[in-house]
């Protein structure tokens, strides 16, 4: 073995497309297959025999599913993982979501066949570069915070007493390890919580359009697509997602769906909404920087701190990749820093003193 390359593991139960992630991952000097496998229960057994850097996995796979293997791998022997999937079929999303909740690090669509020469080679080559760098963190087998295809009721509605005029919106930006972040967050919330609450997470467009209806079964309440001109009057009280491929902003009182450029490659991007809301609302908003790659969101959070906004940000030994929330401690842009299991009770906390139930 050559020092210095990522270790990959194959699983993948359709031979014609094993042969080509395994013809891709060859043309990269960098990386070094060291193991392949056609079921969950032989990804298993050679993951915590071989520990290879990154692990590329299937959903549907004989034997032991995806899924399954994930929770195992994830409980047992940590190891970043990569989902090759197809977005087509619903089911499969679902159980992609759930293998994200499990401790997957990232999703990458199947090839269709009608990409441009080299452009999906590139994309999962660079896609299993980054996850092979990612620290990533035990998942007790059986214990995974009870993620599950089925609804599950959150906190009881609370009596929340009333409060003088202050914080009237909550913004959540998210990134790498957002849907696990997210049902712990959104579950801590009463369904009486008042105020409503926006939410950009980055996935790959072909996967996100299903995203809100498995988050508000593991959330036990309902959560939608943001529309073009709905007012946060009228949302109050729900969860909104910016949808795939559009940047969700604020003006006047107003949800906007836009296709402007991207920002740090991402649309939706937190910092476009953050900085909306600093220009529209900040002194009635709190927002949330949780874990993630990259950078977007800081500058956003700073403005609105700047604005009179209350800001937190999720701490490094609760994310599983310590960057959008690092970005925006080391730029001061962060009030309060929070493992992820207290986000949500601070969110509560804060409504109930400041927020307003009329």
């Amino acid at each position: 073995m050559t020092r210095g390359k990522t270790r990959v593991l194959v699983v993948e139960d359709s031979l014609t497309v094993r042969q080509r992630l395994l013809e891709v991952l060859a043309s990269d000097p960098t990386v070094e297959v060291v193991g392949e496998a056609a079921d969950g229960r032989a990804a298993i057994e050679l993951c915590g025999r071989l520990r290879p850097d990154v692990v590329t996995l299937d959903m549907m796979l004989p034997v032991m599913t995806g899924l399954a293997a994930t929770e195992y791998i994830m409980a047992h022997f940590p190891t970043p993982i990569l989902v090759v999937s197809a977005s087509f079929n619903r089911g499969e999303v679902f159980k992609t979501y759930d293998a994200l909740a499990a401790g997957a690090v990232d999703v990458i669509e199947k090839p269709r066949g009608d990409e441009a020469p080299g452009a999906w080679e590139q994309q999962f080559l660079s896609a299993v570069r980054i996850v092979s760098r990612v620290r990533v963190i035990t998942h007790p087998r059986a214990r995974l915070s009870g993620f599950s295809e089925y609804a599950r009721p959150l906190v009881p509605a609370s009596s929340t007493p009333p409060a003088s005029p202050g914080l009237r919106l909550a913004l959540i930006g998210v990134s790498t390890g957002g849907p696990s972040a997210l049902v712990q967050v959104l579950r801590a919330l009463p369904a009486d919580f008042p105020a409503p609450v926006l939410i950009v997470m980055h996935l790959a467009a072909a996967f996100a359009a299903a995203f809100a209806d498995w988050l508000g079964g593991q959330i036990g309440r309902r959560v939608a697509y943001a529309a073009d001109g709905e007012t946060l009057e009228a949302c109050r009280g729900q969860i909104r997602l910016a949808p795939p491929d559009r940047h969700l902003v604020v003006r006047s009182g107003r949800l906007a769906l836009t296709h402007d450029p991207e920002r740090h490659s991402c649309r939706p991007s937190v910092d476009v909404l953050f900085e909306s809301v600093a220009r529209d609302q900040a002194a009635s908003t709190v927002a949330c920087l949780l874990t993630g790659m990259g950078r977007d969101g800081a500058l956003g959070l700073l403005e609105l701190r700047r604005g009179g906004a209350v800001t937190i940000g999720q701490d490094e030994a609760s994310s599983v990749v310590y960057g959008m929330p690092r970005e925006a401690a080391l730029i001061g842009a962060v009030e309060h820093v929070r493992p992820l299991g207290e986000v949500g009770p601070l969110l509560v906390e804060l409504f109930r003193a400041r927020g307003h139930t009329a």
